[in-house]
């Protein structure tokens, strides 16, 4: 059955479309999810909207081989109607999204990226790098890369 994530961040320019790159990189790669999984990404506020993701993530993403070209967007309520999975970056991204949530089907599928690391397990959120250094993005895109592997291997294992 095909399953369809969301990755939300606050402003849809750094961490969800870094989330959004890797996870197709990741579902591209495995033949068990490859045409099952549909993935998008979305900010919290639409300060951004039709912006392609801050420069300092592309270049980051790039120098590990994704593509994070997808213009930035606003969350919206009908979201929940579309998304199994709505993953946020940390836990203000979570009550944000428990704001936009119309009920409590809509609440059960507000999950935090950070709750699924497995190689990084002293993160309890993926930090926004925004205001940081380039050694920020690194680490942002360091935990989406762990995160996102153990959602995939989850996902092909009918786990999740």
């Amino acid at each position: 059955m095909k399953k369809y994530l969301l990755f939300v961040c606050l402003g849809n320019i750094c961490r969800s479309p870094a989330a959004e790159g890797v996870m197709k990189s990741v579902v591209a790669d495995d033949p068990r999810l490859d045409g099952f999984v549909e993935i998008d990404s979305a900010g919290i506020g639409a300060w951004h909207t039709g912006q392609l993701p801050d420069s300092r993530m592309r270049k980051c993403g790039a120098s590990r081989g994704y593509d994070f070209s997808s213009r930035a967007r606003q969350v919206k309520p009908q979201d929940f109607d579309r998304f199994n999975y709505v993953f946020a970056m940390d836990h203000e991204n979570v009550a944000d999204l428990n704001g936009v949530a119309r009920n409590a089907t809509d609440r059960k599928k507000i999950l935090c990226l950070a709750d699924y690391l497995t190689d990084h397990r002293d993160y309890h959120t993926v930090p926004d790098p925004y205001y940081g250094t380039q050694k920020d993005f690194e680490i942002a895109l360091d935990l989406i890369e762990d995160a996102c592997k153990e959602v995939a291997r989850l996902l092909a294992e009918e786990k999740l």
